[in-house]
């Protein structure tokens, strides 16, 4: 049985980013969401690095607008629904602890807030958080 620690720095941030996107590369529903606009997983994936040490640690370094870049997609749903299991899979998979559980959280917080920015853009403002 592998043993878990918590996330506690960049370097288990770097790990569980590259498996998790690993993972996405692989998936039918999403490699080719994000194999549409990222040809150089590099920069992508050092975005991530930085975003994460933010959300995380609140290291500055991160820079952009998630939303801006992800509400050009064609994404749904199903889409943030499959990207929060294969998070959580990533996550449980490989650490345990209070940083675990917060990263788990924020990645269902940001994707319920993202879904409901879509879906007002859309027009289907129903279901839209407040």
């Amino acid at each position: 049985m592998k043993t878990k620690h918590d996330i506690v720095n960049v370097a288990d941030i770097k790990f569980f980013v590259n498996d998790f996107y690993g993972k996405i590369q692989q998936d039918d529903l999403l490699a080719p969401v994000f194999g549409a606009v990222i040809s150089d997983w590099l920069p992508h994936l050092e975005k991530m690095y930085a975003f994460w040490n933010a959300v995380l640690f609140g290291v500055a370094g991160f820079k952009g607008n998630p939303f801006a870049r992800h509400a050009p997609l064609k994404i749904e749903k199903g889409h943030f629904e499959r990207w929060l299991f294969l998070f959580r899979e990533t996550i449980e998979a490989n650490f345990e602890g209070e940083k675990s559980v917060e990263a788990i959280n924020r990645s269902e917080i940001m994707a319920e807030l993202f879904l409901s920015k879509l879906q007002y853009k859309n027009g289907d403002a129903s279901k839209v958080i407040v």
